[in-house]
This record gives structure tokens, sequence and C-alpha cells, in this order.
């Protein structure tokens, strides 16, 4: 049941790559230079209240130390790279499991 919810995830997130690639593309054709959205800029425009809710749990509730450099170096990758990167992610813990072979054929 989990391997369907996370391969039917990383689907998603995967389609939300190529739609945030496809936006960066049309920018960058309409000003002439090459436009990239941060993964920041990304979660701000869809919701801004949740970025700031995960600021202030991250520095309350853990080190804060981890919001400055590790999460502030995250938003600042390109959106469509990070989504890339949290699809395959949920791909591989939705993949098919490999069936093992003992090295003995009983045929």
């Amino acid at each position: 049941m989990f391997r369907l919810i996370f391969r039917f995830l990383g689907f998603w997130i995967f389609a939300a790559a190529i739609v945030a690639m496809v936006h960066d593309g049309a920018r960058s054709i309409a000003s002439d230079s090459v436009v990239v959205t941060s993964l920041g800029e990304l979660w701000f425009s869809i919701s801004a209240p949740s970025l700031n809710l995960t600021q202030a749990v991250i520095e309350r509730y853990t080190v804060p130390a981890l919001w400055d450099p590790v999460m502030l170096s995250v938003l600042k990758a390109p959106a469509a790279v990070a989504l890339i990167a949290i699809a395959l992610i949920f791909a591989f813990f939705g993949r098919r499991p490999r069936r093992l072979v003992a090295g003995i054929d009983l045929r």
C-alpha cells in the first residue's frame, strides 16, 4: 500500500517538476535571458504561511542552525531540480522489491 502511495506521489511531483521547467522556459523566452525559479520562490508563491511555519518549527523545535545553512541552501536550489530529486526519492521507495536469486536453478 505504501509503495503505491510513494509511486503516486513520485509521479505527481515529477509532473510538477516538468511544469516548473516549462514555466522557467517560458519566462526565459519572454525576458530574453535565463530565468530559474528557486524552490523557495515557488514555495513562497504557493503558500507563504506554510513556509514561515516551517521556518518557525525548525528553528524552535530542532537545532536552529539547521535552518540557516541547510534549509536555505535547499530553498535556493532550482525548483525543477529539487522536485526531480524529491520525485526520484519517492520513486525509489515505491519501487517493487527485487526477487532474490539463490543461485540454484531448480528447473
